[in-house]
């Protein structure tokens, strides 16, 4: 190798710099830029308007739900049909961060009651393949009005007085609970 070409060649340190820019900032530094701000511009709108990160905190709904997990709530579901009976849905509780994850049991217009533990709408039996534990409930029937829910959580081994569960307004219904 002659002199001349010892000074053509970049230190190591340097040509790894050179590789660390150009995987990081790329060839076109104003390209990546835009599509930075285009992706900040993205993630803003998706998770602060439409995708809202919920943290399930308690049991209540195990063993569908873990304690602790973190699950999205899609603020837009419900924008082209209301809520469905299974659904798990949020539902704001109390200000603006308070929520409930919930699952929705009972419809508007329906009658919702527990006897020994088993749900039933309408006098009927509702299937609920999602609650693993039983339980001993009882609970008059509860008729519910237009615009009006009944969610409770899947464990239902809980006391029922240790449980938040009942009737909600449409208006209450925040998202449903996706990923």
């Amino acid at each position: 190798m002659t002199p001349d070409a010892a000074i053509d060649q970049p230190a190591p340190s340097r040509r790894w710099l050179q590789i660390l820019k150009i995987c990081a900032v790329g060839r076109h530094p104003r390209r990546t830029l835009a599509r930075i701000i285009v992706l900040a511009a993205a993630c803003f709108i998706v998770f602060g308007f439409i995708l809202l990160p919920v943290r399930v905190t308690g049991i209540s709904m195990e063993p569908t739900y873990h304690n602790g997990a973190i699950r999205f709530s899609n603020r837009l579901a419900f924008l082209w049909h209301e809520p469905q009976r299974r659904d798990v849905v949020t539902i704001r509780y109390a200000g603006i961060h308070a929520m409930l994850m919930k699952r929705i049991i009972g419809l508007p217009g329906e009658t919702v009651q527990f006897v020994r533990g088993q749900a039933l709408i309408d006098g009927a039996p509702l299937d609920e393949p999602y609650v693993s534990w039983g339980c001993r409930w009882n609970l008059h029937p509860i008729k519910l009005g237009d615009g009006d829910y009944f969610v409770v959580g899947d464990n239902r081994s809980m006391r029922m007085q240790d449980h938040e569960f009942g009737k909600t307004r449409r208006e209450k219904i925040v998202g449903k609970i996706v990923l």
